[in-house]
């Protein structure tokens, strides 16, 4: 068990290794004065005005977008279905039970509110002026 893993660390290690040098083999060419600089760094800006709008347009399109479509559809199987049933078996058949039960102290509570707010109107009708001076009384 040991040996595999120090064989396999060095194994890591010696591909990373060698990774590395391969990018170490292309060269940067240094600038030599400050006009080259800015000459380099226009380019390089022209470059990226004109290139970046595609290279965005491609990472959205092949990278991002399938990853987050593979995401809902493994939401939408294992997830959402699972939420949908349990609402349709367990919680509307008990919540249509339940109103069916109360409906009528629904109804009857709903009276009684609307006698009570019958005989508030008069009061909550007051001008603003008369409710102020009420607060300072």
């Amino acid at each position: 068990m040991i040996k595999t893993t120090k064989t396999l660390i060095i194994f890591l290690v010696s591909i990373f290794a060698l990774a590395n040098l391969s990018f170490a083999q292309q060269t940067i060419q240094v600038p030599e004065n400050l006009e080259e600089a800015k000459e380099m760094g226009e380019k390089a800006l022209e470059t990226g005005k004109r290139n970046l709008p595609d290279i965005l347009e491609r990472i959205w399109k092949e990278d991002v977008l399938p990853v987050w479509q593979k995401m809902y559809g493994w939401f939408e199987v294992n997830i959402w279905s699972k939420i949908k049933d349990f609402f349709q078996n367990e919680v509307i058949p008990r919540f249509k039970g339940e109103y069916e039960k109360r409906k009528p102290i629904i109804e009857q509570e709903f009276e009684k509110e609307k006698e009570e707010m019958k005989e508030e109107l008069p009061k909550v009708t007051k001008s603003l002026w008369e409710r102020f001076k009420e607060l300072w009384e």
